[in-house]
C-alpha cells in the first residue's frame, strides 16, 4: 500500500515530464520537415552553384545524379532523416567530406562561446534584479532599468560592431577577429571570445534581469514578508532568506529560456566576429548552396533549442510544490 501511494504521489510530475518529452520529440520531427522544405525552396540549383554558371547541362545533370538530387523530395527527406537518426549527417556537397566531425568541432566552439556568455550573464542578471528590488523606486533602480532596456533594444549585430569600434579600433584592447584553433591556450581562447561573448551577454542580460526583478517583486508581496518585517529583519535579509527561495522557480525558467536564445544568437554574432562556430558554418554553406550542411546545422541548433525549452518546462514543474503531490 505504501509503495502504491508513493507512486501515486509522484505520478503527476512524472506524467507531465513524459508529455513534455513526447511533445519535444514531435516538435523536432516537425522542425526537421520545415528545415528540409525551407532548404529546398532556396533559389538556384546546388549543382549549378558548385560548377558555376558556365557549366554545361550535361555536367549539371551528371552532378545532380551523383549528389542524389534527381530523387523525389520525399525520398531525399526520408533518407536524410534516417541517416540523422543513425548518426550519419551525410557529406558536404562542396568539400565531399563527412559533415559529422566538422559539425562536432563547430558545435563545440559555439557551446564554448554560449557557455562563457552564460557564466557572465546569469550572475550579473541576478545581481541587477536583486539590486533593483532592494532599492526599488530609487535612483539605482531607475539607472539599472535604463541600462537593461537599452541592452534589450540593441540588436546583436549593432552591439557587436559597436563593441568592435570601442575595444578593437579605438582602444586596441581586444581582437575583432575571434579566430580559435585546436590546442589554443585557455587564456588566449577567452581573449578571442571576449567581444562575441560580451555581445551575447548584452543580448540576454536585459530580459533576464527584468524578469528576475518581476519575480522577486511578485514574491515580495506575500504575507510572510510582512511577518519577517515585524520580526525586525533587514530588507536585504528578507530578500535573500525568504523572497529569493520562493522566486527561484520562475527565475530559473527564464534563465534556461535565455540560454536557449543564446544558441540562436550565436548565428549572427559568429558572423560578425568571424568565429568558427555552427552559425558561421551554416551561413557559409547557404552561399554555396550546400544543402546537407545547412540542414545539419539548422537541425542541430533547433534540437538544442528544443532540449533547453524542455529543460525549462521540467524545472518549472519541479519548482512548483503543488505538482509534487497527487490530486485527491
Amino acid at each position: 500500500m505504501t509503495t502504491t501511494r508513493r507512486w501515486g504521489r509522484h505520478s503527476p510530475l512524472t506524467t507531465m515530464i513524459l508529455r513534455r518529452l513526447l511533445a519535444g520529440a514531435a516538435m523536432a520531427l516537425v522542425v526537421s520537415a520545415l528545415i528540409f522544405a525551407g532548404v529546398q525552396l532556396l533559389p538556384g540549383n546546388a549543382a549549378t552553384a558548385i560548377l558555376g554558371q558556365t557549366a554545361t547541362p550535361a555536367a549539371v545533370k551528371a552532378l545532380n545524379l551523383q549528389l542524389g538530387l534527381d530523387q523525389p523530395a520525399w525520398h531525399r527527406y526520408l533518407s536524410w532523416l534516417g541517416g540523422m537518426l543513425h548518426g550519419d549527417f551525410g557529406r558536404s556537397f562542396t568539400s565531399r567530406q563527412s559533415i559529422a566531425p566538422v559539425l562536432a568541432y563547430r558545435l563545440e566552439n559555439s557551446l564554448f562561446l554560449a557557455g562563457c556568455s552564460a557564466v557572465v550573464a546569469v550572475p550579473l542578471a541576478l545581481l541587477i534584479g536583486f539590486l533593483s528590488v532592494r532599492f526599488q523606486g530609487g535612483w539605482l533602480d531607475r539607472l539599472l532599468n535604463l541600462f537593461t532596456r537599452v541592452a534589450v533594444s540593441l540588436p546583436e549585430f549593432f552591439s557587436g560592431y559597436l563593441l568592435i569600434l570601442i575595444f578593437s579600433i579605438t582602444l586596441f584592447w581586444l581582437p575583432s577577429n575571434s579566430s580559435v584553433s585546436d590546442g589554443m591556450p585557455l587564456g588566449a581562447r577567452l581573449n578571442a571570445v571576449a567581444l562575441p561573448g560580451l555581445t551575447l551577454v548584452l543580448a540576454v542580460l536585459g530580459h533576464m534581469s527584468n524578469m528576475t526583478r518581476a519575480a522577486l517583486i511578485a514574491a515580495q508581496n506575500a504575507a510572510y514578508v510582512d511577518t519577517a518585517l515585524l520580526k525586525g529583519l533587514s530588507p536585504s535579509a528578507i530578500l535573500l532568506r525568504h523572497v529569493l527561495p520562493n522566486a527561484w522557480g520562475p527565475i530559473i525558467n527564464v534563465i534556461v529560456l535565455n540560454l536557449a536564445y543564446l544558441m540562436v544568437g550565436v548565428v549572427i554574432v559568429e558572423n560578425v566576429f568571424v568565429y568558427p562556430g555552427v552559425g558561421q558554418y551554416m551561413v557559409d554553406s547557404i552561399s554555396k548552396r550546400d544543402m546537407p550542411v545547412i540542414q545539419s546545422c539548422a537541425l542541430a541548433l533547433a534540437a538544442i533549442y528544443i532540449l533547453l525549452n524542455l529543460l525549462a518546462d521540467v524545472v518549472a514543474l519541479i519548482a512548483n510544490p503543488r505538482l509534487r503531490h497527487a490530486r485527491r
